[in-house]
């Protein structure tokens, strides 16, 4: 079952998932649950997708004619 999924919505996604790793990873990490190393990979991760999809919604846009 495949649904198309807007870049904005896309988008939307990764900010919230961002939002929870940088909330909630901290805690794991003084938990013992996820190293400080494997915090920083997994959110610089998801940092770059989102930066990924910002640049294709920026791209997808049209351009502007100069003036």
């Amino acid at each position: 079952m495949s649904q198309e999924v807007s870049l904005d919505r896309q988008q939307q996604a990764v900010r919230r998932e961002l939002n929870m790793r940088q909330r909630v990873y901290p805690r794991w990490v003084a938990n013992g649950k996820m190293t400080q190393a494997k915090a920083d990979e997994e959110i610089a991760a998801m940092a770059a997708v989102l930066r990924t999809l910002e640049r294709l919604v920026l791209e997808a846009q049209p351009q502007q004619p100069l003036l």
